[in-house]
């Protein structure tokens, strides 16, 4: 598929509405990457005027500062905030909470003030404009699904209800775990703790989470952030579950059961 560029689209004197920001992870890891076709392949559908920078795309800075290197942030952030500014960009949307996360609350200090969107929220407006039809009785009508609140989008920003709406319009039988919402657990992957070895404890915390999602009876466990799609998949592996649960992204969802059709 032919995802376009902003530098593409300079070049041609034009600008896209929306910038897709696709991030480290939507980028290089392998299983994340599916989750960018997947929204890709939805904004192509939908007929979304969007571009990505590709290239010239660097990390937000987000782990590094949540290790504690300001310095290194400081220097992604402004670096991020020159290019974007300078494309004149208004609007971003990411799938990853993360991003959406440090562009909404942290880059304005900075000079990169952007309307940013995440991709669950962005889905719900599809669905509510009708710009996004569904298959009924879909894939995943009568499915048992469980939704795992990522931090970042959840007790960070208070962005509860989008992704479950858009599960909601799947047909879905939609179950939440004990701990949710507000009261989410953590995956285990936040805050830098993707990128180093966990401290002694008792148990690891994917494990724990993963347990409590395959503990609801779910079929799918669907999330909206890849770094908790990473710790909840090795949480279904290290349970043996593979075979019967599957751990997905809203987005691979809403994908899988979009019908054909004309704006």
């Amino acid at each position: 598929m032919h995802v376009p560029t902003v530098a593409e689209l300079s070049a041609e004197g034009k600008s896209p509405e929306i910038l897709f920001w696709v991030g480290c992870s939507g980028s290089f890891d392998q299983r994340a990457q599916k989750i960018t076709k997947a929204f890709a392949t939805i904004l192509d559908k939908v007929g979304i005027n969007y571009a990505i920078l590709g290239k010239e795309e660097m990390c937000t800075g987000d782990p590094v500062r949540r290790a504690g290197n300001e310095f290194m942030f400081h220097m992604m952030a402004y670096q991020n905030i020159q290019v974007l500014n300078n494309y004149g960009i208004k609007k971003i949307v990411t799938a990853c909470p993360h991003c959406f996360n440090i562009f909404k609350n942290e880059y304005p200090v900075l000079g990169g003030n952007y309307d940013v969107i995440h991709h669950s929220v962005f889905l719900q407006q599809l669905i509510d404009e009708g710009k996004i039809r569904l298959q009924e009785g879909g894939y995943f009508k009568g499915k048992r699904i469980t939704y795992h609140d990522s931090c970042y989008l959840g007790r960070a920003n208070d962005i509860y209800d989008a992704p479950r709406k858009v599960l909601e319009a799947l047909d879905g039988e939609l179950v939440e775990m004990k701990r949710c919402r507000s009261k989410g657990l953590c995956c285990g992957a936040g805050g830098a703790q993707m990128f180093k070895e966990e401290e002694k404890g008792n148990k690891r915390i994917n494990i724990e989470r993963g347990e409590e999602a395959i503990g609801t009876g779910a079929e799918i466990i669907a999330a909206a952030c890849p770094f908790c799609n990473t710790m909840m998949t090795d949480g279904v592996k290290l349970a043996e579950k593979e075979d019967s649960v599957q751990v997905l992204d809203i987005a691979e969802m809403v994908e899988r059961s979009m019908r054909t059709f004309n704006v």
